[in-house]
């Protein structure tokens, strides 16, 4: 009798420790757009879904909390241009809400530099701000640099330099994204400089508790 007690105590200690387990993988993966906008050093930080150099339209589901290729007619969505010249994702705890103009979704962006795998989550330093619109909705894309310079393989100090030492980049960047839905597909409103990026941020960041700067 006191060793059926025991292997009755010993599978229900194994089955809480099971549920705890697999509770927290869920937790730490259905936390993604609820990290915070800024770490403890105030960078914006960049959830990243889609790594520099590849065509495959890579999303985060808050659903299930996993990051998987979108589809397009039961297949991966892959895009059929140039790979992505960045590291494209979001920025955690925004949201660009539809009452106040917004697509519904977390505020792009995309940060400059080789490839950074899908999940990561970096600080990163905005250096401008492409404002496009597609299918008559206005399409914002924070244009990033990782805030470490060991990471970082441009270096412009703001906006302004970008545009002076790197011309050729913001050239590229801003064909890329006119182009890679189709010829025609996307519209360009402009560009404003790191301050208008940091003033959007703020603007679509979700007000928290933990996320209070």
């Amino acid at each position: 009798m006191y060793i059926c007690k025991m292997k009755i105590t010993t599978n229900k200690i194994l089955i809480f420790l099971l549920i705890f387990v697999v509770a927290s993988c869920k937790q730490s993966t259905s936390d993604v757009y609820q990290q915070s906008t800024f770490d403890n050093s105030g960078h914006v930080m960049a959830v990243i879904e889609i790594p520099a150099g590849t065509n495959h339209k890579i999303e985060y589901h808050p659903e299930t909390g996993e990051f998987v290729n979108d589809t397009l007619a039961g297949k991966d969505r892959i895009i059929d241009f140039l790979p992505y010249p960045g590291n494209y994702g979001f920025i955690p705890s925004t949201l660009m809400d539809e009452e106040r103009g917004g697509d519904g979704d977390a505020l792009d962006i995309l940060v400059i530099g080789e490839h950074i795998k899908t999940g990561n989550t970096i600080a990163i330093k905005p250096i401008g701000t492409l404002l496009l619109k597609d299918k008559g909705e206005l399409d914002t894309k924070i244009i990033a640099i990782p805030a470490d310079s060991t990471m970082q393989v441009i270096q412009p100090k703001d906006y302004a330099d970008f545009v002076v030492r790197y011309n050729a980049a913001h050239h590229i960047i801003q064909e890329w994204f006119l182009n890679y839905k189709g010829l025609g597909r996307m519209e360009l409103l402009g560009w404003k400089d790191e301050q208008y990026a940091l003033n959007e941020i703020q603007k679509w960041k979700i007000k928290t508790t933990e996320n209070h700067k």
